[in-house]
């Protein structure tokens, strides 16, 4: 498995990116999905889960702003970010599981991109 993020960058605040995660060797209707987030000194975190029923989950700090979603035809897994605000700035992730049932536990997903940087400025 083999995931590769591309979107990041710098935005002011108020702004929106959208980040894309390009999936090889991996199957949307295998497991969940997610895009996670590490600030510096921080833990990572989960800020989106898509089951492959299509569920979705969100964490109360980025719901109603983030919107995750999915191509399986092109196999790539995106993540809207609108109304984005300093402490969205992070290194943000692409992960797969093998489980179907979506939980935040960093444990559950064996796969991970590497990361896209998004610097959200004042």
């Amino acid at each position: 498995v083999q995931l590769v993020e591309s979107g990041g960058g710098s935005v002011q605040a108020g702004g929106s990116l959208r980040l894309s995660c390009a999936a090889s060797g991996y199957t949307f209707s295998r497991g969940c999905m997610g895009w996670f987030r590490q600030a510096p000194g921080k833990e990572r975190e989960g800020v989106a889960t898509i089951r492959p029923d299509g569920a979705t989950s969100y964490p109360d700090s980025v719901k109603g702003r983030f919107t995750i979603s999915r191509d399986s035809a092109k196999n790539t897994l995106e993540l809207q970010m609108n109304s984005l605000t300093p402490d969205d700035t992070a290194m943000y992730y692409c992960a797969a599981s093998v489980r179907w049932l979506c939980r935040w536990s960093l444990s559950d997903f064996g796969a991970w991109g590497q990361g896209t940087q998004v610097t959200v400025s004042s």
